[in-house]
């Protein structure tokens, strides 16, 4: 058992599937390149790796982007969705360069080639889907008309996993460099409860304490509202996270419990 955990060894009881990875601070995220000129940067929630389930089906989002290429049929999404929410909380914008994939890490840049005319574009992920047989990626309308896909509607593509981008052009903003986005190394706790009002986080917080180490409360807001969230442990890799959360998930006065990735 890690030194920072327990004093307290318990049985295994739940295994809990909502392991969030990255997804309990608000950032500011690398910027999606829209149209010339435009460089507002996307800020939204954290990337959510969170499994879920779309029609009776468990997708589980992937840790590591690393050394990730496929191949299949995208497709494009547009005015239709032009303004919404997207996955991880940013704000669907028709005219960035974004895509929409099932299992990468949020915020992975991909290279997608169209394999019926030899196009390509570079993409960040911040949506799930498509959740249509045969098709592994969405592409934002911009980027499916730079691959000359918008009139056929679907594409024959390969898409390469790239990572996360950490330099970019000072012409068009474009990300020119990359790091493999990489969710199993870093600094990680188990977060176990989140309130609307700071006095019950703490109050919480200060019970936890009595049996656990590192007992701590991270601020969170998004389009809900302000939200703090409760969390114990110290880790050095998610999968040391995740043991810990499967015994403590349904301890009584826990409830569910589930790793993420810390600041």
């Amino acid at each position: 058992m890690n030194k920072f955990v327990t004093r307290i060894l318990i049985p295994a009881l739940i295994f809990s599937l909502a392991v969030t990875v990255a997804g309990c601070s608000a950032r500011a995220y690398d910027s999606g390149y829209k149209r010339p000129g435009d460089t507002t940067p996307y800020c939204g929630s954290e990337p959510t790796q969170r499994p879920y389930r779309i029609d009776g089906k468990h997708y589980y989002p992937m840790a590591s982007a690393s050394g990730y290429v496929e191949k299949g049929r995208a497709s494009w999404y547009g005015e239709q969705f032009h303004g919404r929410k997207t996955s991880n909380g940013e704000t669907y914008d028709m005219y960035a360069m974004t895509a929409a994939h099932k299992t990468l890490p949020m915020n992975t840049w991909v290279r997608v080639e169209n394999l019926d005319n030899g196009k390509a574009v570079t993409v960040r992920v911040n949506d799930r889907g498509p959740f249509v047989a045969g098709r592994i990626i969405d592409m934002s309308y911009t980027a499916a008309q730079a691959m000359g896909m918008v009139g056929p509607g679907t594409a024959r593509v390969k898409v390469t996993a790239l990572g996360k981008a950490t330099a970019y052009s000072r012409i068009d903003h474009a990300p020119v460099d990359f790091t493999p986005v990489d969710y199993w190394k870093g600094n990680f706790s188990v977060q176990v409860g989140a309130f609307k009002m700071r006095t019950n986080a703490d109050q919480y917080r200060v019970k936890l304490s009595r049996d656990y180490l590192n007992a701590h409360v991270v601020p969170y807001a998004d389009d809900r509202g302000q939200f703090y969230r409760v969390r114990v442990g110290q880790f050095n890799n998610l999968n040391d996270a995740v043991t810990f959360s499967e015994k403590l998930s349904g301890r009584e006065g826990v409830g569910q419990a589930f790793a993420v990735a810390e600041e």
